[in-house]
């Protein structure tokens, strides 16, 4: 009888829920299933996002003054570049000038050039670096600093938008931003449809 409760008490182990998984260090949206105060699952959901918004793939685009970063020591742009107007770079010097429609793989050597089209600086107003989670996500809502998005549309910005999607395939001799795209869009979702609370200042 014994040996039976045991083998019974396996099986429904094994045949229970698919347990929630953390993917190249991003948390997907079930994990947090369990977090029943629905302010407080939203806010847990954004924090996650921040693991995305926080890596110097994203961050080294969004910067508070006019210099892009670049690295995951986040220096400097080399060669000195501005943001310009419109964000694509000076005259003479616009980011297309050395970044191409795709990444450029070197021949010998390894690293690469990061490219894709558009190749640009986020606006000033979307500025992420130094700045705390809860100062983002009221930022990223306010459509006056957002690019005029809705949440519905930022949700499709960061789930499908190409420059966001280059975070994850940077090329040879970076690292990528954690997680995937889909799970980052997942969060996304799920945090607006959770009331898109932000953390405490």
């Amino acid at each position: 009888m014994k040996n039976t409760l045991n083998i019974m008490a396996i099986t429904a182990l094994m045949a229970g829920p698919v347990m929630a998984e953390t993917v190249n260090g991003l948390r997907t949206v079930d994990e947090f299933d369990a977090i029943e105060g629905e302010a407080e699952r939203s806010t847990a959901l954004f924090e996650e996002m921040m693991v995305v918004i926080g890596h110097p793939r994203c961050l080294n685009c969004h910067p508070v003054d006019n210099s892009p970063r670049q690295g995951m020591d986040m220096q400097m742009h080399e060669p000195p570049v501005v943001r310009g107007e419109a964000d694509f770079g000076a005259p003479g010097m616009r980011c297309n000038t050395c970044h191409g429609e795709q990444n450029f793989t070197f021949a010998a050597g390894g690293g690469s050039i990061p490219g894709h089209t558009p190749w640009q600086l986020a606006p000033i107003e979307m500025g992420w670096i130094g700045k705390s989670a809860a100062e983002i996500c009221a930022q990223i809502k306010d459509e006056e600093r957002n690019g005029g998005k809705t949440l519905e549309e930022l949700h499709e910005h960061n789930a499908e938008d190409g420059l966001v999607g280059w975070g994850w395939h940077p090329g040879e001799g970076r690292e990528p931003a954690p997680g995937s795209q889909e799970i980052f869009g997942e969060l996304t979702k799920a945090w607006i449809e959770t009331g898109a609370a932000c953390p405490a200042g």
